[in-house]
């Protein structure tokens, strides 16, 4: 990789037009460079990195998210003998509201210096650091007492997990050019739904395990959950790659780090990756970063379209993932075990549309706007559907179209925000873009926690149709922006 710091800075400060460089242009300079023959290694390549990253970062990313399904499932479970996590803890639904919004406070507040400490240190490393803490913190729900405890460890939970989803799509930077990572956080994606779904599942088994050796079935769900996260955390030290080759050749003072390093074997061989980082020299720019580098992304008016567009999706699928199960409850007035049942089948829709849409956005990549307001659109539907509908299950039907449509809108979205930053501001610009999307983005998680589903009367004796207009409208701006953020693109274009 090019430390590009000093040879660009000034020229930077001289002329802001080349801050300003455009995928297409990227392109045209680096596709002449490759012979067909080349390019088909390179193909080659990216599936070979494929089978070593994409499962990896899939269970990384499965672990990271089960927790906020699986907390959400525990509101509910055995709720009829009077154990579930709300009914034992005597939590209010005030108590509940405060505890998801305090989660993703943590998230947001420490989302951005999380992603800008990965920058200076071994990025599989940190991943794994994440993994770690989560899973030892879910372990400690096991041990929760009172409503003060909930409160407190949502709020180090999102501590623990600040972070994940930008530092993924950094790592995923690292090692792919821009018009092939859409489809790769798609892949990875995936595991965020099939983890809601499995949590709907798990709940469902962990709720015969009610009161064995005296523990409520979701005590027993956390602590497992978290002593097999702390155990996947340690076998991807040595499963994710360092995209850094010289840091294999380097000797550490301490043992355990050098034989770690033995057990993670680079995935190319020397002639792959001559030819791997010919095609990522042209994107995957080192800069030498500083606070005014930080500070310029910050103020940067691309940025915030971003902002919007994840604040409404994002606000709407975390709202279906803590409160998905409330929704269900509400609407069909079935079993809790049934309601886990039927919670999954939301998240395997969500599934589908990443495996058959996100594929189009890089292919089509300058609809990739497009992709996203289609997909969002879906969603308004569903929820539409949701509360309007004639019939109970027709209104669960809703529930799919939405999760259907909330599917490609994420991964959209990021790979959007690492082909806008990336080439303005190197790697440091994929961070900390990634990381201000992620972060100010989940401000609408706090959002549809908190100020909705909260359960005030006129709310609740709906089955929460005004929580889900609020979406609605707020979907609605998400729209607005990614035409904003399109309109942004083309103007950078003409400068």
């Amino acid at each position: 990789m090019t430390d590009i710091n000093s040879s660009i800075s000034s020229k930077n400060e001289e002329n802001p037009k080349n801050l300003v460089q455009t995928q297409e242009q990227e392109e045209e300079n680096y596709l002449p460079e490759f012979t067909p023959e080349e390019l088909q290694r390179l193909n080659k390549i990216y599936w070979k990195l494929d089978l070593r990253i994409i499962p990896a970062l899939w269970l990384l990313y499965f672990l990271t998210s089960f927790g906020s399904s699986a907390y959400g499932n525990t509101l509910t479970m055995n709720s009829e003998s009077h154990h579930s996590l709300s009914q034992t803890l005597k939590l209010t639904t005030h108590d509940t509201s405060t505890a998801s919004a305090l989660y993703y406070v943590g998230y947001i507040i420490f989302d951005v210096p999380m992603n800008m400490i990965m920058t200076r240190l071994a990025p599989q490393a940190w991943l794994s650091r994440i993994v770690f803490t989560v899973g030892l913190v879910y372990a400690c729900y096991a041990s929760l007492s009172n409503s003060g405890g909930i409160i407190a460890v949502r709020f180090i939970s999102g501590i623990a997990g600040a972070g994940t989803w930008p530092g993924l799509s950094y790592y995923v930077s690292l090692w792919y050019p821009p018009h092939r990572i859409t489809r790769r956080i798609g892949y990875y994606f995936t595991a965020a739904q099939l983890s809601a779904a499995a949590a709907g599942l798990v709940a469902a088994g962990f709720q015969k395990m009610d009161m064995i050796h005296g523990l409520e079935g979701w005590r027993w769900l956390f602590l497992v959950y978290g002593v097999i996260t702390i155990f996947v955390s340690l076998l991807l030290l040595v499963w994710l790659p360092d995209n850094d080759l010289s840091r294999y050749e380097a000797t550490s003072k301490f043992g355990i780090i050098n034989r770690l390093k033995k057990l993670n074997v680079f995935p190319l061989t020397p002639e792959e990756h001559e030819l791997h980082q010919r095609e990522m020299s042209h994107y995957n720019k080192k800069i030498n970063w500083g606070l005014k580098d930080v500070w310029n992304i910050f103020k940067d008016i691309n940025v915030w379209p971003l902002i919007m567009m994840y604040f409404g999706v994002v606000g709407t699928g975390f709202g279906l993932a803590v409160f998905g199960t409330t929704l269900i409850k509400a609407v069909l007035g079935v079993s809790s075990i049934n309601v886990s049942l039927l919670y999954a089948p939301i998240w395997l829709f969500d599934l589908g549309a990443i495996l058959l849409i996100t594929p189009f956005s890089d292919i089509f990549k300058k609809f990739k706007p497009l992709i996203f307001s289609l997909a969002t659109l879906i969603i308004i539907i569903g929820l539409v559907v949701c509360n309007y509908a004639q019939g109970k299950w027709s209104r669960y039907g809703g529930l799919l179209i939405s999760g259907f449509g909330l599917g490609p809108t994420v991964p959209t979205c990021m790979s959007m925000t690492s082909e806008i930053f990336g080439s303005k501001y190197g790697d440091i610009g994929i961070a900390v873009s990634s990381a201000l999307v992620s972060g100010l983005g989940n401000l609408g998680s706090v959002m549809a926690t908190y100020a909705l589903y909260s359960g005030w009367p006129e709310d609740k004796a709906r089955t929460f149709e005004y929580s889900n207009m609020m979406l609605v409208v707020i979907l609605g701006v998400s729209i607005i922006s990614a035409g904003i953020s399109t309109i942004l693109t083309r103007r950078n274009k003409q400068i």
